[in-house]
Order: C-alpha cells, then structure tokens, then sequence
C-alpha cells in the first residue's frame, strides 16, 4: 500500500497560487486514483478533485471548476494540485488520498472510498 506525503501549502495574499504536492512511497503508485479533499474550519471534509491512475481523467468539485487543476506525474510518484486566483474561503487543511478500486479507474467522491490518506498539509489565504 501506498504512503503519501504533501507539501506545499502556505500563507498567501488572496489572488495568489500555489501547488500542493502529494507525494507517495511504496506500493505500485500507478495503480491508484488520487483525490485531494479539504477541511476549513468548523466544516466537514470534502472532495476538491481527484485524478485516476493514467491522469488522462479528472473530477473536480463544483467550487473547484476554473480555479483548481490536479494533474499527476507517475514518473516522480507525484500528485499536483494547483490553485490560482486564491480566496479566503479556500483556507483549509488539504489532503490527499488513495483509492485503489479498479487499478486505479474508479473515480470515487466519498471520503470512504479513499484509503490511505496523507497528514494534510495547511493553505491559509489572507485578505
């Protein structure tokens, strides 16, 4: 099974990016469907985006759609999520996740699809 790890969080001034990375370790990476999921505070957990075992398919949340790109490279073990034009309302922990049904084909959207996860990293934006 795979391990993740991200980075790339931080503060920013809204109207900013960053890129998010979810890095994993061990298991066949590749056979895995990676999602990024947030918590704000105060609030539940939800999906952001997530990208199946090839890249070549993504689902993106409603409030992601224009602002947020997952994009994944198999040659680094690596998930991408990138986030212009910042908002306040997107500060949370960000997380990904591992969800290994159908090698990786599945693109699910319940937390509960989704084993294992990484720690989270945090991404506050600042007004």
């Amino acid at each position: 099974q795979v391990q993740l790890v991200e980075s790339g969080g931080g503060l920013v001034q809204a109207g900013g990016s960053l890129r998010p990375s979810c890095a994993a370790s061990g298991g066949t990476f590749n056979n895995y469907a990676i999602a990024w999921f947030r918590q704000a505070p105060g609030k539940e957990r939800e999906i952001v985006a997530a990208i199946n075992w090839s890249g070549d398919g993504a689902y993106y949340a409603d409030s992601a759609k224009g602002r947020f790109t997952i994009s994944r490279d198999n040659t680094l073990n690596t998930v991408y999520l990138q986030i212009n034009s910042l908002k306040p309302e997107d500060t949370a922990v960000y997380y990904c996740a591992a969800d290994g049904r159908g090698s990786g084909r599945i693109l699910g959207t319940a937390e509960n699809s989704y084993d294992p996860w990484g720690q989270g990293t945090q991404v506050t934006v600042s007004s």
